[in-house]
């Protein structure tokens, strides 16, 4: 029963107590109505006996299976039945020998006759008088009610499982909306943007256990939405910060990188000048690149608007191997592309952005030597593009967060150049932004990225 609903449990409960209710009401009432038919039928004996021991003569007339007989001296001289029918003898008369006589009335069960309540008195002259009545009146009384019983209890079962069901239904309904607003809650995206938690339980009765349930559950929902508002006003609050943040950070980037580069023209600089001035727009340049990288994001996040216009998918998958190609020489790149181009509907520049880093993240991430397949296809409504490696694989518990912010590996996917962190966030926040999924699977030996984005007549 535990894999039941409620209801079906409750209804089986019901009907389980009234069906051990109906059944010790029909012992207690066979027992009580056998008790009381062999009383009586226990007077009709001792009367009979009466009338047999003084020898009444309408006594002896056809009876209903009444049992006679006459015992001297421990041998039975006369036994008969008497019935409509006539006199019969009896078949086996030395079983009427162990009734003693002013004893209690007994029941014997007699060979080819069956049971018989039996009663022994004394004679005047010395003899013994047995008589007997059958019990079957009384067996097939006590039957009788026992069946009847049985199908009063059958009828009542089934009239109370139907009757419970539907009550049990309608009592249980207020929970049944509970359950249905945690499941349209559950369904919401609660982990990220801004959510409208305007999901409430229907009033069901303060007074009522369920009502309880439903009340407690709204206040639950209430404190939710509250530090959902809370956590969405301050990622707006982060978000514009860090689209600031980087947007002013550009200006006086650019004017560092530009200075930098104004002075290393100096032929009068030393060797330890120039390499400083070096180092200095090495890493202007890659804090411009985080600079970009946070803008970018940021206006993803702030829902800004991508370039829609059709894009050959090949050409871009080509163009980026080609890349990584000339900056990985030691990585062996592959192509699996098919014969007629591939046309999406994006931003081309983010697109090939997208390939980028996945490309870029396989060369980081590897070793050299590793093999790297680039492939598309249109597959499900749209086009996928995979990019799959044969370096080490990520590690079992990076792997969820992979697509995070600032994410970073184990020493066996570390990184070995000037990476912000952010190229696989960029990744799926592009492709996100285009109504594309993008997944990955890795183990050692194999780590395989896929995105899909949707045909160019697909809604967003």
């Amino acid at each position: 029963m535990r894999t039941w609903s409620l209801r079906a449990r409750l209804v089986a409960l019901v009907l389980l107590l009234l069906a051990v209710a109906g059944s010790v009401i029909v012992v207690i009432t066979a027992v009580v109505l056998r008790g009381f038919l062999i009383d009586r039928l226990d007077g009709d004996l001792r009367s009979a006996s009466h009338r047999f021991g003084s020898g009444d003569a309408a006594f002896f007339a056809p009876g209903n299976g009444m049992l006679v007989a006459v015992v001297r001296d421990g041998r039975v001289l006369e036994a008969r039945m008497l019935n409509a029918a006539g006199e019969r003898p009896v078949p086996e008369p030395a079983e009427l020998l162990p009734l003693s006589p002013g004893a209690l009335p007994r029941t014997l069960d007699l060979t080819g006759l069956g049971e018989y309540r039996m009663v022994a008195v004394n004679g005047a002259s010395g003899e013994v008088f047995v008589t007997g009545l059958p019990e079957a009146t009384v067996d097939e009384t006590v039957a009788a009610l026992v069946r009847t019983e049985l199908v009063v209890a059958g009828v009542t079962l089934l009239g109370a499982g139907t009757a419970g069901a539907v009550l049990i239904r309608r009592e249980l309904r207020p929970l049944r909306r509970v359950a249905a607003t945690a499941a349209r809650v559950s369904a919401l995206p609660l982990d990220r943007g801004e959510v409208d938690l305007g999901e409430r339980v229907p009033h069901a009765g303060a007074g009522t256990e369920v009502g309880q349930v439903g009340a407690a559950f709204n206040r639950m929902l209430d404190h939710v939405g509250s530090a959902l508002e809370a956590r969405q006003d301050s990622e707006t609050r982060l978000r514009r910060f860090v689209a600031d943040a980087s947007h002013e950070l550009r200006t006086p980037l650019a004017a560092i990188r530009g200075y930098a580069e104004l002075t290393r023209r100096d032929d009068e600089l030393g060797p330890e000048a120039a390499h400083a001035l070096n180092r200095i727009s090495s890493q202007a340049e890659r804090m411009s690149s985080l600079v970009e990288d946070l803008l970018l994001l940021a206006r993803l996040d702030a829902g800004r608007p991508l370039e829609r216009e059709p894009v050959d998918l090949t050409r871009l998958v080509i163009d980026a191997v080609s890349d990584a190609h000339a900056a990985g020489p030691d990585h062996r790149w592959r192509l699996d592309l098919p014969d007629d181009p591939l046309v999406v509907t994006g931003d081309a520049a983010r697109l090939a952005q997208v390939l980028g880093n996945l490309l870029a993240n396989a060369r980081t991430h590897t070793p050299p030597g590793t093999d790297v397949t680039v492939g598309s296809a249109a597959a499900d409504d749209g086009t996928r593009i995979w990019v799959v490696d044969s370096g080490p694989g990520i590690r079992a518990g990076l792997l969820p967060h992979v697509f995070e912010r600032f994410a970073r590996g184990s020493s066996s996917r570390s990184r070995t150049s000037g990476s912000t962190g952010l190229g696989l966030a960029i990744v799926d926040a592009v492709v996100t932004a285009h109504g594309g999924k993008v997944s990955v699977v890795s183990r050692p030996g194999r780590t395989a990225f896929s995105v899909w984005l949707p045909a160019p007549s697909a809604p967003r």
